[in-house]
C-alpha cells in the first residue's frame, strides 16, 4: 500500500467534505420538493382538454405509445440520405433540453456510444380556446407539449416520432451533424429520477483519483473545471452512469476489437481455440498467491493462470493453440497496474529449430493489434484522448524491431538511464521504476513504443522456463529462453520456451524449492512422464494492460468492464 502523501494546498479536508455532501444533500431536497410542484401543477394543467394529449406523455401499458403506422424504425448511426424527410421512431436516452420559447423547445438524443441527434419541437396550435386550428396534415403539436418534452429529467429512456431534416447548419455539438428530428410526437418509456449521483458530464470528465475513499469538493473551494471529476469510487457506485459515458463505451469498444485481433490473427496461422478451466483442485505454478473457496467438502483454487492447461493441450496432440478468459491473483496489490482478476491472452505452440519462433508469433500478433486499431477505432481512440490525451503510439518499421537481451537492456539503463540506475543489476528482475525508465529511452533511442526483452535471468523466472543451453557451462547467473513485452515502458506480456522434458522438469522445480510430489505439481509432471511431450513455448497476454497503455490511460482499471481489486468487489 503506497504512503500517505502530504496535504496539498487546496485538498479537500474532511470537515469541507461533510459540509459540502450537507449542502448537497440540502439541493437535492430542494430539486425534488421544486419536482413533485412541478409534477402537480403539470397534471392540472393537463386536466384541461389538450388536443395533442395523445402525441406525448408517460408510455404504460394502460397509455401505450400512439405511432404512425407508416413510420420506420431507425438508428442513429444508420441515418443517412435515405431518410431524408422521411418519419422514423427513435428510442434513446434524452440527454438534455433547452427551451428556446414558450412554443420551441430543443433537445439531444443519445444512443449506445456517443451517438447523437438534435431534435426540435415546435407548437403548431396557438395558445388558448379561441386559437385557429392547424391546416389541415399538420401535426398536432401545444405548447403544453413542448413545455413537457423540455421538462423530460436527463437520462430518460424515451420514444419519439419525429421526421428527418437537414438544418441549416450542421449541428456541431453533436455526432450526427448533417440530420436533425422534428419531433412529433414523444413518449417518456423509462423516466430518470430528478436528481442524478453522477451527471454525464461528470462521467465523460477523466477520473483523478481511483483510491478507495471518496472525496468531495467542499464547499467555497474552487475546480479549474467546468464540471468537477469525480472519484473512481463515486463512479462505480454510478455503474449505469458511468458506463454510459462516451469515453467509457469508447475504452470498452476498443478492448473487444483487440480480443476480435487477436482471435482472428492467430485462427489464420493454425491456432486453435481452447476453454481452460477456471477452478482447478490445487494451487496452479506451486504459488501461495491463490484464492481458496470451499469445493463440496474439498478445497478449490481459482486458476492464476492458463499455463499449465495450455501445455497439456500440447502434450495432448495440439500443435497451436491459444485461449482467452478471467486469471485471479490473490495479491494484495493496490496500484494503478494490478488486479485481483484480469483478463489473459494465452497461446502455446510447438517449436521446431527455437524459441524465437514463439516470440515472433507473439510480436505479429500484437503489431497486427496494434496497426489495425488505429484503423478500426479511429474514431474511438480520439474519443478516450479527447479525456485523457496521449501521444501517437510508436512502432518499428516492419524489419526493424527492437528486440534486447535482459543484459543488453541493464546495459542501456546503466548508461543512459537516470542516475539512479546506474547500478542496476543483470541478475535481477526490473522493478515498475526500472522498466519506465528503460521505456523512455528506447522511445529516445529507437523511436518505439513497443520493444522485447529475451534471455531473463533463472532468479526471474518459474521453474518450467527453459534455461538456455549456451548459458549452463561457465556462466555467474543461467539465464532462460524466457522474454517480456513492454509498451509504454511498462509490460505487457511473458513468455518463453517451455521445459519438455520430465527429469529435467522435475530437476528444475526442485531446484526452486517445490515439492515435485505435492499437489496440483504431482499431476502436472505426470503428464510430461504419460508422453513425449514435444519441444514448446508461448505467452499470456493481459488483455487490461494492452488495453490501458496503448491509450495511456491513468489506470488499468479503467480498461476493465469491472475492475476488482483488494478492496473493491462491488458492483
Amino acid at each position: 500500500m503506497s504512503e500517505p502523501q502530504p496535504q496539498e494546498s487546496g485538498a479537500i479536508s474532511k470537515k469541507a467534505a461533510n459540509k459540502a455532501a450537507a449542502k448537497a444533500k440540502k439541493e437535492a431536497a430542494k430539486a425534488q420538493h421544486k419536482a413533485e410542484r412541478n409534477v402537480t401543477a403539470a397534471v392540472a394543467d393537463l386536466e384541461l382538454e389538450d388536443p395533442a394529449k395523445d402525441n406525448y406523455g408517460r408510455a404504460t401499458h394502460d397509455s401505450p405509445e400512439r405511432f404512425s403506422p407508416d413510420a420506420k424504425q431507425v438508428n442513429l448511426r444508420s441515418l443517412g440520405d435515405a431518410e431524408d424527410g422521411q418519419t422514423v421512431i427513435v428510442r434513446a436516452w434524452l440527454q438534455n433540453s433547452r427551451i428556446q420559447s414558450a412554443k420551441m423547445a430543443f433537445v439531444e438524443l443519445r444512443e449506445e456510444g456517443n451517438w447523437t441527434i438534435q431534435g426540435l419541437v415546435v407548437a403548431t396550435l396557438g395558445a388558448g380556446p379561441d386559437a385557429p386550428a392547424p391546416a389541415e396534415g399538420t401535426p398536432l403539436i401545444s405548447r403544453r407539449m413542448v413545455k413537457w418534452i423540455a421538462g423530460i429529467n436527463p437520462e430518460s429512456f424515451v420514444a419519439v416520432e419525429a421526421t428527418v431534416k437537414r438544418p441549416l447548419e450542421p449541428v456541431k455539438s453533436c455526432r450526427v451533424s448533417g440530420f436533425e428530428l422534428h419531433i412529433t410526437k414523444a413518449y417518456v418509456l423509462a423516466p430518470a429520477p430528478t436528481v442524478l449521483d453522477l451527471t454525464l458530464a461528470a462521467s465523460n470528465q477523466a477520473i483523478a483519483d481511483f483510491g478507495d475513499e471518496d472525496v468531495a469538493q467542499g464547499e467555497g473551494e474552487k475546480d479549474t473545471q467546468a464540471t468537477p471529476a469525480a472519484t473512481m469510487l463515486t463512479h462505480l457506485a454510478n455503474i449505469a452512469m458511468h458506463k454510459r459515458s462516451p469515453v467509457q463505451q469508447a475504452i470498452a469498444d476498443i478492448r473487444i476489437e483487440v480480443k476480435e485481433l487477436f482471435r482472428s490473427y492467430l485462427r489464420s496461422h493454425g491456432f486453435k481455440e481452447f476453454e481452460p478451466p477456471c477452478l482447478i483442485g490445487a494451487a496452479s505454478e506451486g504459488g501461495a498467491n491463490v484464492f481458496r473457496l470451499p469445493y463440496f467438502g474439498q478445497e478449490a483454487f481459482l486458476a492464476q493462470s492458463p499455463q499449465f492447461y495450455k501445455q497439456f493441450e500440447i502434450a495432448g496432440g495440439r500443435k497451436r493453440v491459444f485461449s482467452s478468459g478471467p486469471v485471479f491473483r490473490a495479491e494484495n496489490s493496490n496500484t494503478p497496474r494490478h488486479m485481483t482478476e484480469f483478463t489473459g491472452l494465452d497461446m502455446e505452440m510447438e517449436i521446431q529449430k527455437s524459441h524465437i519462433e514463439v516470440l515472433e508469433m507473439l510480436e505479429g500478433v500484437l503489431l497486427h493489434i496494434f496497426r489495425n486499431l488505429k484503423e478500426r477505432c479511429a474514431y474511438e481512440i480520439e474519443t478516450v484522448r479527447s479525456v485523457y490525451p496521449s501521444e501517437d503510439l510508436l512502432l518499428p518499421e516492419p524489419g526493424k524491431e527492437v528486440r534486447l537481451t535482459f543484459a543488453e537492456a541493464q546495459k542501456l539503463l546503466r548508461e543512459e538511464g537516470p542516475e539512479e540506475f546506474r547500478n542496476v543489476s543483470d541478475d535481477e528482475d526490473m522493478s515498475t521504476p526500472q522498466e519506465k525508465a528503460l521505456g523512455a529511452v528506447v522511445r529516445a533511442k529507437y523511436k518505439t513504443d513497443f520493444y522485447v526483452i529475451d534471455k531473463f535471468p533463472e532468479t526471474a523466472r518459474p521453474f518450467y522456463a527453459k534455461i538456455d543451453p549456451a548459458s549452463k557451462a561457465g556462466a555467474s547467473a543461467q539465464v532462460t529462453n524466457a522474454f517480456d513485452f513492454f509498451l509504454r515502458g511498462q509490460e505487457i506480456l511473458s513468455g518463453g520456451q517451455r521445459i519438455n522434458d520430465p527429469d529435467e522438469l522435475e530437476a528444475r522445480i526442485r531446484a526452486k524449492g517445490v515439492d515435485p510430489t505435492s499437489a496440483g505439481i504431482k499431476e502436472y509432471l505426470g503428464v510430461f512422464r504419460q508422453v513425449g511431450v514435444p519441444p514448446h513455448g508461448g505467452g499470456g497476454i493481459g488483455l487490461d494492460r494492452v488495453v490501458a497503455w496503448y491509450l495511456a490511460l491513468p489506470s488499468v482499471h479503467l480498461a476493465a468492464f469491472y475492475p476488482r481489486t483488494p478492496k473493491r468487489l462491488l458492483p
